[in-house]
């Protein structure tokens, strides 16, 4: 059983929302809760460390792409119960729209894959729930900040 497992508390995690070229970055999870389906790429805030630093992190370490922290696009929870009702998993998640830097996309250890999908094929892919509403959410904020899906990575 893992240590996110039954928690006593909810664990709080940040997830990043990036695009390049009109197409949103996914990461496949390679551990529960949810393995196996795409999703943004985040994970849990290591005590003492900042949200950016923490979704700047988790984006490095599950893609190899640096990012830019622009603006948070969503804060919300995701339980999971088992079988019995129980909570398995409780996450506080806060998103962030972010802009990459540089770097070239390949999985980290903890994630089966990763790539770049059009926004409007989602529906198409195993995706986590909850999180193509906070890749729409993430693309009005972008074009309220005047954000260009087509800057050039660095």
């Amino acid at each position: 059983m893992s240590d996110r497992q039954y928690p006593d508390r909810p664990l709080v995690g940040v997830g990043a929302v990036v695009f390049l070229e009109g197409d949103v970055l996914l990461v496949r999870r390679g551990r529960e809760p949810a393995y196996g389906l795409w999703s943004l790429p985040g994970g849990l805030v290591k005590l003492g460390e900042s949200l950016d630093a923490a979704v700047r992190r988790e984006v490095l370490e599950e893609t190899g792409l640096q990012v830019k922290v622009v603006d948070v696009v969503a804060c919300l929870d995701r339980v999971f119960r088992d079988t019995a009702g129980r909570i398995a998993y409780h996450y506080v998640l806060v998103d962030f729209l972010c802009e990459p830097l540089s770097g070239h996309i390949q999985p980290g250890s903890d994630v089966l894959d990763c790539a770049y999908f059009a926004p409007h094929k989602l529906h198409q892919v195993p995706i986590t729930p909850g999180a193509a509403e906070v890749i729409q959410k993430a693309d009005r904020a972008r074009s309220r900040l005047g954000f260009s899906i087509y800057d050039p990575l660095l």
